[in-house]
């Protein structure tokens, strides 16, 4: 999980670089409490990496018992290394993973444990203004209900990332971010797990957000994401709250688009106050008009599975709900899972199931290469489908007379190819 922030730029081999740490060595006057013989797992340069940031550790603060506790037996795990250097290269397409997230079982399931623990969901509700709902969706999507909570070593994993890889900057920030959650009490360095990439506990916070909005939810001294829920629900609120959180008001509503509506619009860059949309003939999908108490709100218009697919007028508590997973189909799910557990009712509009969407990476990356060859900017092309690329299909679009929605599928990487054989480079 998943909090997108940006790292800083410094690799492993720099910190030792820096410290002047000759691989295989132990810097002078630093004695490692409990030595552990050189194995596979414990190569010597990994050893002495671990030396030199025990150093800095302890310079930012660190002490030698919490760093010496939390890295004991600690190995260079190799499951964390195949999972970092091995990309996803299938997506779903959003309709199966929604159909997977909004499952009938998860819906009573969550209705069940509202009511369950709905004293602690209301104190939550009152201190930061994020309904029970919402809570209860997040808390869904990130753990199963607590159930899913990822049975890596947090420490281990982190030290692996950290070490060396594409995530060398990110793992050695969110382990300084561990050992600080440790020293500070929170939790012990054996019951600190969660996934391969550091989230941890039943909201899936990675150590950097966990330090910044954890809360203490009943009083203990303690902000403890794995046992418990007071703990669990307050931070999740207040991470929202902090987020743009608007008590009161809606996530999205599913919308009805008037005839001939510029799809060009539907983007989540493009904010508009809604009573422009209104305006413009957008209604709520069955055919009323848009609620009053979002009139003044500005919202984004999105068409997440191209324009004969659903709708959706997003609001501000949208975004909120992207700073937690910025996903688009993620954060449809925590909103309309929120919905069902209200009692509202599931999707109107029926998604394109017939469609055959850019599942793999490598057919991704194709159409952004055949854009580009037709100089359609989509910057680098590397598989993901975001704000550039949606444009320049658009653009594309545009110049073969279709609907311009941005929608990346595979019928528009066939006509690609076709028009790069039979359209000449503008």
């Amino acid at each position: 999980m998943r909090q997108y922030l940006t790292a800083l730029l410094v690799s492993a081999c720099c910190a030792l670089g820096a410290a002047g740490v000759a691989l295989g060595d132990t810097p002078p006057g630093i004695v490692m409490s409990s030595p552990v013989p050189d194995t596979q797992d414990r190569p010597p340069a990994f050893v002495a990496w671990i030396a030199a940031f025990r150093a800095e550790a302890l310079a930012q603060g660190i002490s030698a018992k919490t760093f010496d506790n939390a890295f004991r037996g600690v190995k260079l795990n190799q499951r964390v290394v195949e999972l970092n250097e091995n990309q996803p290269e299938f997506n779903r397409a959003i309709w199966d993973y929604l159909d997977s997230a909004l499952s009938e079982d998860r819906v009573k399931h969550g209705k069940h444990l509202m009511r369950r623990h709905r004293r602690l969901l209301r104190v939550s509700h009152r201190e930061y203004g994020v309904p029970p709902s919402i809570i209860t969706a997040i808390w869904a999507m990130e753990s199963n209900y607590g159930k899913l909570t990822g049975g890596f070593n947090v420490i281990e994993a982190l030290a692996t990332l950290a070490y060396q890889g594409r995530r060398a900057a990110f793992g050695h920030e969110q382990l300084l971010a561990a050992l600080k959650i440790i020293e500070e009490g929170d939790i012990a360095p054996e019951r600190m797990t969660g996934s391969w990439a550091g989230a941890m506990g039943q909201t899936q916070f990675i150590p950097t957000v966990y330090l910044q909005y954890a809360r203490d939810g009943n009083g203990d001294g303690k902000r403890n994401l794995w046992d418990t829920l007071s703990d669990v629900f307050a931070s999740t609120a207040n991470y929202l709250q902090q987020k743009g959180w608007i008590e009161g008001k809606p996530c999205f509503d599913e919308v009805r688009l008037p005839a001939k509506f510029n799809f060009g619009e539907a983007d989540l860059s493009i904010e508009k106050p809604v009573r422009e949309w209104k305006d413009e003939g957008v209604v709520r999908v069955d055919g009323r008009r848009l609620p009053r108490s979002v009139m003044d709100l500005d919202a984004a218009l999105i068409v997440p599975a191209g324009h004969s697919g659903p709708a959706f007028l997003t609001y501000p508590n949208f975004k909120a709900i992207l700073a937690y997973n910025n996903a688009i189909s993620y954060a449809l799910a925590v909103c309309q899972l929120s919905k069902r557990f209200d009692g509202g009712r599931p999707f109107r509009a029926p998604w394109p199931r017939n469609d055959i969407p850019l599942a793999a990476r490598a057919d991704r990356m194709e159409l952004q290469a055949l854009l580009a060859r037709r100089n359609f900017d989509v910057g680098e092309p590397d598989g993901v489908i975001g704000r550039r690329t949606r444009q320049a299909i658009r653009d594309f679009q545009k110049t073969e007379g279709l609907i311009e929605d941005g929608y990346a599928s595979m019928e528009l990487l066939v006509r690609l190819r076709q028009s790069r054989v039979s359209s000449p480079t503008p």
